[in-house]
């Protein structure tokens, strides 16, 4: 063995007894969930500008996807299957395995404010990334609660008909389209603070791709 490859030994092992932070299947489904999101988020720019729902409102074109309202459409739709399916094996096995209930649970009030507190003032922890804070927490959780809102009240968009229960669950056709609004909005506004948080903390990027 050359002196060379004997320094990298050390190093090799050490990343090799790294602990664990996020198996294979979180890391998967994460990025397919964040590809089917930027896409459903691009093209459902392009469907809404088609027929806005506040008149001062619209978004770029540079910033939507589809170019015009079929082509958004059909983009939309192949992103929300692959959404859909993704997001099923998501939670399913975040279920069964119990990572769900060992990463974001509990959520106590006290600990939220608590560690938004931290934040703000740059204080808050980020040596253990095994270990989510109560404000992770609370928004983890919520955009997944984000996630089931947008795809019921899409769902009750598309088919209101055949899907009538569903459409009047969400108070009728009209306001399922801005419950349909406002959880995309959530799951922007959570999209910026979790990229943000990314680039402040690079090695929480890291474990995503590599599991370490």
């Amino acid at each position: 063995m050359t002196a060379e490859a004997a320094n990298h030994v050390p190093a090799v092992c050490d990343r090799a007894s790294e602990p664990v932070i996020h198996p294979r299947w979180v890391r998967v489904t994460h990025w397919i969930n964040a590809l089917a999101m930027f896409v459903m988020i691009g093209s459902g720019w392009q469907i809404y500008d088609a027929s806005p729902l506040f008149q001062s409102l619209y978004f770029p074109s540079q910033i939507a996807l589809g170019g015009w309202l079929a082509g958004a459409l059909l983009w939309h739709f192949a992103a929300m299957w692959l959404l859909v399916v993704n997001g099923v094996v998501y939670v399913t096995l975040g279920i069964m395995t119990g990572r769900f209930r060992r990463k974001l649970l509990p959520i106590r009030p006290h600990e939220v404010a608590r560690d938004f507190v931290a934040a703000l003032r740059g204080r808050l922890s980020h040596d253990d990334l095994s270990v989510y804070n109560a404000v992770q927490r609370l928004l983890y959780l919520g955009v997944i609660l984000a996630g089931l809102v947008i795809v019921a009240s899409g769902l009750s968009i598309w088919k209101p008909t055949q899907l009538k229960y569903l459409t009047a669950f969400f108070g009728g056709y009209d306001t399922a389209r801005y419950v349909h609004f406002f959880a995309m909005s959530a799951i922007v506004a959570f999209l910026v603070i979790h990229i943000a948080l990314a680039l402040i903390v690079p090695k929480s990027l890291r474990a995503m791709i590599i599991g370490r």
